[in-house]
């Protein structure tokens, strides 16, 4: 099991920045990639971006390419979101997520954290 904690959303204006923090508690498991997800009112949740544990290979959905970073910080648990260039379309809960080496998919979730990007 692991928990996973997450910081840095809010309200900001479009082409603002935010930053997204995910920690992970202490795990029994080895991880291989962890996520970013985001979910907008009366839409299904999508994938974000990931970034693979141990070689940092990362990955973006097409409409945040050249607007966001993942990052991870294998020290702390921890992995980012940096936003920059936000759009009104951006604004959703984004969550945070860890897929287990030896899982498929991604098994633990944080609890969300809401960007409201206001025009």
């Amino acid at each position: 099991q692991v928990q996973l904690v997450e910081s840095g959303g809010g309200l900001v204006q479009a082409g603002g920045s935010l930053r997204l923090s995910c920690a992970a508690s202490e795990r029994t498991f080895s991880i291989a990639s962890m996520g970013w997800f985001r979910q907008a009112p009366g839409k299904e949740r999508e994938f974000v971006a990931s970034v693979s544990w141990s070689g940092g290979f990362t990955v973006y959905r097409d409409s945040v390419k050249g607007r966001f970073t993942i990052s991870r910080d294998k020290a702390k648990n921890t992995v980012y979101l940096q936003m920059n260039s936000l759009k009104v379309e951006d604004t959703a809960v984004y969550y945070c997520a860890v897929r287990a080496a030896v899982s498929t998919t991604y098994d633990y979730w944080g609890q969300g954290t809401q960007v409201t990007v206001s025009s």
